[in-house]
């Protein structure tokens, strides 16, 4: 269990160094399981230890949305004041998203069936 916890602190802190140094603009945590993901798939699989490390995180994911919680209900006046904007935000992103990944599924499927 220790070595997966070892390649998942020195995967992200690969991610802070290529962050601090060559892209300021990401964080470093998303550059990091970047990196573990192409590693991973390079390697072709997932070793034990790194498993038990996942699974183990896995079961204590909710607590992390505990602090969000909290947060909406410590700025609800501030949620509700500005309710239309959030919801214009939310949706507009929603549908952004959504069209820009149906571009990009459009663009890749073309050139599959191009091959």
């Amino acid at each position: 269990m220790i070595f997966g916890l070892v390649q998942i602190l020195l995967f992200q802190s690969l991610g802070e160094l290529v962050s601090k140094f060559l892209l300021p603009s990401l964080p470093g945590p998303v550059i990091g399981l970047v990196l573990l993901v192409v590693w991973l798939v390079i390697r072709k699989g997932i070793n034990a230890e790194l498993a038990t490390v996942a699974d183990t995180f896995s079961q204590y994911l909710g607590l992390l949305f505990v602090p969000a919680a909290v947060g909406v209900v410590l700025f609800l006046p501030q949620l509700k004041a500005n309710a239309f904007a959030i919801i214009a935000a939310l949706v507009g992103s929603v549908i952004l998203t959504i069209g820009s990944c149906a571009f990009v599924v459009r663009l890749l499927s073309k050139k599959a069936s191009d091959e």
